[in-house]
């Protein structure tokens, strides 16, 4: 299966874009550290900095192909206290900042990948709705 990359032209010098593939995972922490939703989950990462490195890692393997990141994102997730909520929040600060660090096809690509992750999460902690109709996350043991 052929993975969907941007083409890099001679305006998308790669060490450029992996600096505003930096400039974006440092940013939305930043935003996500002092939102009051999503602080508290963002503030318990442990080795935070390490954590940066494997994000931007992930980011620059969606955005342009590189293989630093070998990983599987959802795992990770699956013991932390969610909501659909906090998806939600997560994707309006990761498309404000994909806007405002990357060129605009960038951006849009991320905006998208973003999307779909935060869509393919919510189905795998939230499969079941309550009788009022509200996501039910599956037992985390």
């Amino acid at each position: 299966m052929e993975r969907d990359v941007l083409t890099l032209t001679p305006t998308h010098d790669p060490m450029i874009i992996e600096a505003a593939i930096e400039r974006l995972v440092r940013r939305f922490y930043e935003k996500g550290d002092a939102d009051d939703l999503l602080g508290p989950i963002f503030r318990a990462v442990p080795e935070l900095e390490a954590h940066l490195v494997v994000i931007m890692d992930f980011w620059s393997r969606q955005l342009i192909g590189t293989d630093r990141y070998m990983g599987r994102p959802f795992p990770p997730h699956w013991k932390l206290e969610l909501t659909p909520e906090h998806f939600d929040r997560w994707m309006a600060l990761f498309t404000e900042t994909a806007r405002e660090e990357l060129p605009a096809e960038l951006a849009a690509k991320a905006e998208e990948k973003a999307g779909h992750m935060a869509t393919a999460f919510k189905a795998g902690l939230f499969p079941l709705r309550g009788p009022d109709g509200r996501p039910l996350r599956l037992p985390r043991d």
